[in-house]
């Protein structure tokens, strides 16, 4: 495996290529394993909700640090590719949680917001980023805000202004990209990318949203799917179990991937 710093740098330039970064989120070594196995696989990011959810924790924190870091430490160590880790808004200490999610191997990561004070939220950014650079980990931060997700009902043009606004921020104090979980439709899309930059937005991948190629298009640069992964092998298992249950068999389409 290459060292953090290699690792840190490739995953870097894979946000400024011409093509979208696709990252499949992950929240156990056997879900890394299966996606890391994958010649399209690039890095892979995992999802702190799922990671909560597999050990019977809510979402937001509510999982203990060492926890979450014992888990992603462990996907680090069973892959080959550049890992991001969502370490929520930062546990309360931002620069610390990078310092020590850095120690498992992870060389970029999602830190959100939520809408705090933009003074409060630049600080968190500026900490995460002296964090890899103290560690000599050029750290891929991709900086969330929540404009979208707890902006209530304001106007759109509201939430699209205070996004950038935010996203601006994040850029100037060291943020690879600004994550700005939503539903986003073309012109919205449009917008953020017009006012943060070619190749700075990163967007989910939720139902009802667009492809990654007609994100591509519009230029954005990386799509995630969160608790989307998690969800959608949760139903797949929950299927199987009522057609189990109905006297059905294990089709024969199962493939043996762990």
């Amino acid at each position: 495996m290459s060292s953090p710093t290699e690792r840190a740098t490739a995953f870097a330039h894979l946000h400024t290529a011409p093509e979208i970064l696709r990252v499949v989120n992950v929240w156990d070594v056997v879900s890394a394993r299966a996606i890391a196995a994958l010649p399209e696989t690039k890095a892979l990011a995992t999802a702190g909700h799922s990671i909560a959810a597999t050990f019977g924790y809510e979402d937001g924190e509510n999982i203990p640090l060492d926890v979450m870091l014992d888990m992603v430490g462990r996907i680090v160590a069973a892959v080959d590719v550049p890992v991001t880790a969502d370490l929520d808004s930062g546990y309360g200490d931002p620069g610390e949680t990078t310092r020590r999610a850095i120690g498992v191997g992870v060389v970029g990561a999602n830190v959100e917001d939520r809408l705090q004070p933009l003074a409060d939220a630049v600080a968190a950014v500026e900490a995460v980023i002296a964090a890899g650079e103290a560690e000599g980990v050029p750290f891929v931060l991709n900086a969330r805000t929540d404009a979208f997700l707890k902006g209530g009902d304001r106007p759109l043009d509201d939430t699209v202004a205070d996004a950038v606004t935010r996203g601006r921020a994040f850029l100037d104090a060291g943020a690879t990209t600004v994550f700005v979980p939503g539903l986003l439709d073309a012109d919205t899309t449009r917008r953020l990318v017009d006012g943060l930059g070619d190749r700075r937005l990163s967007v989910i991948g939720v139902p009802g949203a667009l492809t990654a190629a007609e994100y591509e298009a519009l230029g954005v640069a990386r799509i995630s799917y969160g608790p989307q992964t998690q969800r959608v092998a949760l139903t797949a298992l929950q299927d199987l179990a009522i057609d189990l249950y109905a006297d059905g068999v294990i089709p024969s389409t199962v493939r043996a991937l762990n």
